[in-house]
């Protein structure tokens, strides 16, 4: 069965940075596109970072600069080097894959959705 298991959140203060890992199994992997997705209480969850097959690369205007998105399909695992970490990125963090044409990726890889396998979720939590 299709497994993500997220990994690498934890408690920094504001500036610093995380790297979050996804371990994938199950899956071709090299066939999926990925995701990284954030939620906070109360809150719809929200796109942050996705790559492409093709490692073409989707940022959130609010992470663009201080987040990169990568991934590494000998290893089958999913990325998310953040830095310059603000309070404001406080949130659980989930990967997600899914099969998906370049063209459709390129308009709809934030939507949540479309995105049929999750991972549980790994914790961040900044402090200002």
């Amino acid at each position: 069965q299709v497994q993500l298991v997220e990994s690498g959140g934890g408690s920094v203060q504001s500036g610093g940075s995380l790297r979050l890992s996804c371990a994938t199994s199950g899956l071709a992997f090299g066939t999926y596109c990925m995701a990284w997705f954030r939620q906070t209480p109360g809150k719809e969850r929200e796109a942050v970072a996705a790559i492409s097959t093709g490692v073409v690369t989707y940022y959130a205007d609010s992470v663009k600069a201080r987040f990169t998105i990568t991934r590494d399909n000998a290893k089958n695992t999913l990325y998310l080097q953040m830095n310059s970490l603000k309070p404001e990125d406080t949130a659980m963090y989930y990967c997600a894959a899914k099969i998906s044409t370049f063209t459709s990726f390129r308009v709809n890889w934030y939507e949540v959705q479309g995105y049929r396998n999750w991972g549980q979720g790994t914790q961040v939590t900044v402090s200002s």
